[in-house]
């Protein structure tokens, strides 16, 4: 056997062991654990009144600060790409912003929404004046949620945009199409997969972030208790087979996006 082919091989068993060590066996054994007090344990554990109300929170903010994340991030690839942002020398700079839940900690993040938006904040008694509670209710989970993934859709759309450039645009607009039209059947079906795989880390992210959220919602049961957070919650209460089997029932949202995923992306042609 040549040495290319043993290094080849070396290479790949250790890229293995190593998914195997950090990823695989933590999950199995989680799995492991989840069931090991049989499926009827299980299920009663993740159907009572505090992991369906986790669950369905958990949805909730999922379902509004993905679409939102995703709007906002096809806006910010756009104008850093095709608009007068991309060509200002305030560019690096917004850049650096947009990346900058990759750098700075959930839960800083979190305090600073609790300083701006508290009771005590910036605009505490502005929003406590019109009835508006952010902090420690749905809004404030959203709006962390949404800042801990900005990032993702954005940077999955802008190397597409360079890539496939504008062209196709300006052919269209010669042709008669609006700015809209020419997204709407152009710039959209070219990027669709970039925002397919933004959308996706974007959910993962959004189902299980815990930093932020745990600052801003404040962990009252029934009300603003995620599924991350109840993992916590019970583990902290030694209750370890709910604590599993509320991981577990993360794991399964996880897998059921990246299954969606593979749905929706068809096999390509090489």
């Amino acid at each position: 056997m040549r040495a290319e082919t043993l290094t080849r091989i070396g290479l790949r068993t250790i890229a293995l062991g190593y998914l195997g060590l950090l990823l695989a066996f933590p999950v199995g054994y989680i799995l492991y654990e989840t069931f090991a007090p049989g499926v009827g344990a299980v299920w009663d554990s993740v159907t009572t009144p505090a992991a369906i109300s986790a669950f369905w929170l958990t949805l909730t903010v999922t379902a509004i600060a993905v679409p939102l994340n995703t709007v906002l991030g096809v806006l910010t690839a756009l104008s850093l790409v095709r608009g007068r942002l991309g060509r200002s020398r305030a560019r690096p700079l917004i850049e650096a912003v947009l990346d900058l839940p990759f750098a700075v900690s959930p839960v800083v993040v979190g305090l600073a929404l609790v300083l701006v938006y508290g009771r005590t904040g910036w605009f505490g008694d502005e929003l406590a004046t019109a009835g508006i509670q952010v902090i420690f209710s749905l809004p404030g989970m959203v709006i962390a949620t949404v800042f801990v993934c900005l990032p993702f859709v954005a940077r999955e759309v802008m190397p597409v945009l360079r890539e496939i450039g504008d062209e196709q645009e300006q052919a269209a607009a010669t042709l008669g199409a609006t700015r809209w039209q020419a997204f709407r059947r152009i710039t959209v079906p070219s990027i669709r997969w970039g925002i397919a795989y933004g959308v996706v880390l974007s959910t993962a992210r959004a189902v299980g972030e815990f930093g932020a959220v745990s600052v801003v919602s404040g962990k009252i049961g029934g009300e603003t208790i995620t599924l991350p957070l109840l993992v916590e919650q019970r583990y902290q209460n030694f209750d370890l087979a709910g604590a599993y089997a509320a991981s577990a029932l993360l794991a399964v949202l996880a897998l059921g996006t990246l299954l969606a995923l593979t749905l929706v992306n068809p096999r390509k042609d090489h």
